[in-house]
């Protein structure tokens, strides 16, 4: 009996497929990164200006559209969202690659620093 055979995983290609062709135009985070990338984090009380010293931080916005595609996805955990933005096509592509460890920050707001 014949099977519907996969792709072989060691197999290199000519024309590797990038992020941007792996994400279909409807999908939903490419809604959320145009929300993000539209909103003015800074009248909406975000510390978006950081000193020069230590470790440099992962911009509010980033994280915002992570926060974002969790709640949609139902991804409450910060474990599970360092997780996602291993293995998830879509959060790669959400964060340009990015990959916030569970211990990163959350958004801090001026109001409370």
């Amino acid at each position: 009996m014949k099977y519907i055979q996969g792709l072989d995983r060691t197999q290199t290609y000519l024309f590797p497929v990038s992020l941007e062709d792996s994400i279909d135009t409807d999908n939903e985070v490419r809604l959320i990164d145009l929300f993000v990338n539209d909103l003015s984090l800074a009248d909406y009380d975000f510390k978006v200006d950081f000193c020069e010293n230590g470790r440099p931080a992962y911009h509010p916005a980033d994280l915002l559209k992570l926060y974002i595609y969790g709640y949609l996805n139902k991804v409450r955990s910060s474990r599970d969202l360092e997780k996602e933005c291993n293995r998830n096509i879509e959060v790669m592509w959400l964060l340009n690659s990015l990959i916030p460890d569970h211990n990163t920050n959350c958004i801090v707001c001026k109001k409370h620093t």
